[in-house]
């Protein structure tokens, strides 16, 4: 069970522990079982394991596993109560789970039904925290492959600013500073023709300035996220 704040990186390392081992990937939204037809969702959770079945070895991975996942008793049609008891038949090894390994993902592990966490289950717990100053510097080193930086950008002065961002967040910085870069040359180049203007947009380096204006675009809810950190510890 991958747990912790939203933006934080479940599923990418969900997928990226796929990708390392040499498994195949199947991931579900929780959502998406919900049905609200009788007996639907329960044969939604059969036939997703079928399929991770058919597809061994593989990763089966669930996002947002407290939605179909929570604790049984508080439901009053019942529908989430039966697709725990169908999670429940299935990851007991009973329906022949070797070679599939289920991992979930929630930002909210307090409201999972403890039966799903019991030895044999979802037995093991990892904390995918906050980034700290030297991991936010890795991820923006890693978004910043991807766009032209100016040379007096400094990545070690944005991850120090950046304190209690989320990996999702400074992608949202990144991409929001280029996006404001690509808006401000095409403005400029109005009047050029059409090969000139993205030739013009495609040299254009992101600033410091422009960065300073993507930061404050972004929406941390540091509020929500103490909430959730006294939470999850």
């Amino acid at each position: 069970l991958l747990y912790g704040f939203p933006g934080c990186g479940k599923t990418l390392l969900a997928s990226a522990v796929a990708k390392e081992c040499g498994l195949n990937f199947i991931s579900v939204k929780g959502p998406e079982l919900l049905n609200k037809y009788i007996g639907a969702s329960e044969k939604s959770v059969r036939d997703i394991f079928e399929r991770a079945t058919a597809a061994k070895p593989c990763v089966l991975f669930f996002d947002e596993f407290d939605s179909i996942a929570p604790k049984r008793g508080h439901d009053s049609t019942g529908v989430t109560d039966r697709v725990v008891n169908q999670m429940l038949t299935q990851m007991d090894g009973a329906e022949g789970l070797e070679g599939v390994y289920v991992l979930a993902a929630t930002s909210r592990p307090d409201l999972i039904d403890p039966a799903l966490l019991r030895p044999g289950r979802l037995d093991k717990s990892l904390l995918c925290n906050m980034p700290d100053e030297e991991e936010r510097l890795e991820i923006l080193q890693a978004l910043s492959q991807k766009i032209s930086i100016s040379d007096s950008v400094s990545l070690r002065a944005l991850a120090e600013e950046t304190e209690g961002y989320s990996g999702a967040d400074l992608q949202a910085i990144m991409y929001n500073a280029h996006l404001e870069v690509v808006h401000e040359a095409v403005a400029a180049d109005t009047h050029k023709d059409e090969a000139t203007q993205a030739n013009g947009v495609q040299n254009q380096l992101v600033d410091f300035t422009t960065f300073g204006g993507s930061s404050n675009s972004v929406v941390t809810a540091r509020a929500d996220r103490a909430a959730m950190e006294r939470r999850v510890r």
